[in-house]
């Protein structure tokens, strides 16, 4: 009924193979979503009204424009400018625009103009804008991230070999009575 006889010319195209003549049913251009394993993540984002209490933890990028009372260990972390911070903030790059109160440890640091940081600051490359607050130490160092956990490691066998030894009874220091008394 809608059959065409081919002509002694005509080609025949199978699926898949490469034709010259144009054809409704191109290629797929390369637009669409890219899958979940690519290796460029989206960032998780704190809004200006989200206010945490607690530690927040992420192995991707993560951008705070909130509040948060706790430490932070991610990727990389970017403080917009109204995000405040009072604890500690650990990537491998951090952008700081707002408000941090606490140490910072990572790779390349770099607190622009809008920033106010109160604490230490240990770091492989820092890099700091005019006009930006910054009180406290800086410290750089090749691996600051793996000198936070000899640190702890340190700290926590101090506190172990300064603790008192428990006193031990002698019986100078309480005689014994006697049954008969």
């Amino acid at each position: 009924m809608f059959t065409k006889k081919l002509e002694p010319g005509d080609g025949i195209t199978k699926l898949g193979e490469k034709s010259d003549a144009e054809s409704p049913f191109t290629e797929r251009p390369a637009t669409y979503a890219k899958s979940a394993n690519s290796s460029k993540m989206v960032p998780s984002i704190i809004g200006e009204d989200l206010s945490i209490t607690g530690n927040v933890t992420s192995k991707g990028e993560l951008q705070v424009d909130g509040e948060i009372q706790g430490d932070i260990h991610c990727g990389s972390l970017l403080l917009g400018d109204k995000s405040q911070v009072i604890g500690g903030l650990m990537a491998e790059d951090i952008v700081v625009r707002g408000r941090v109160v606490g140490s910072i440890r990572g790779l390349r640091v770099t607190l622009q103009s809008q920033a106010h940081v109160e604490g230490d600051i240990f770091h492989q490359s820092l890099a700091i804008e005019q006009g930006a607050y910054f009180e406290g130490k800086s410290r750089r160092s090749d691996d600051p991230m793996a000198d936070l956990k000899a640190e702890r490691e340190r700290s926590a066998s101090q506190s172990r070999s300064e603790r008192p030894f428990e006193s031990q009874s002698n019986d100078d220091d309480h005689p014994l009575t006697s049954a008969a008394e």
